[in-house]
């Protein structure tokens, strides 16, 4: 089960209340850490709080991919408009579709048609 979405700073504050409306719990990351903190700094606040990181910024993505972590896991957007009003039911779906791999670890990516899952860790 996913206990917190932590929103982080390439994606607008809009985006908690949106997650929340729905069942879920939702921070953006400027509410518990220091907006500038670098990414590694994230990652590990989620993975000792038990939160997935959602994100627009490909980074994340990557760390994953090149450390062979297991966690946490990253819900990653990929599109032009990245606000509530563009996305959220496709977010929503993602959520709702991955839950459970989100929960013992994924990356999820998703954009305007569609959503991706790669469990973690991501080897090749």
């Amino acid at each position: 089960m996913i206990l917190t979405v932590v929103v982080d700073m390439s994606l607008s504050p809009l985006w908690v209340p949106f997650p929340e409306a729905h069942g879920l719990t939702a921070i953006h990351w400027s509410s518990v850490g220091d907006p500038r903190a670098s990414d590694e700094t994230i990652m590990e606040w989620a993975a000792a709080h038990d939160s997935i990181v959602f994100t627009h910024d490909l980074d994340f993505s990557a760390m994953l991919a090149l450390s062979h972590a297991t966690g946490p896991s990253v819900l990653q957007v990929r599109a032009a408009d990245v606000l509530p009003d563009s996305l959220g039911e496709g977010i929503l779906a993602a959520l709702n579709q991955h839950g459970n791999d989100l929960a013992t670890g994924a990356l999820v990516v998703v954009d305007e048609a569609r959503s991706r899952v790669r469990l973690l860790p991501i080897v090749r």
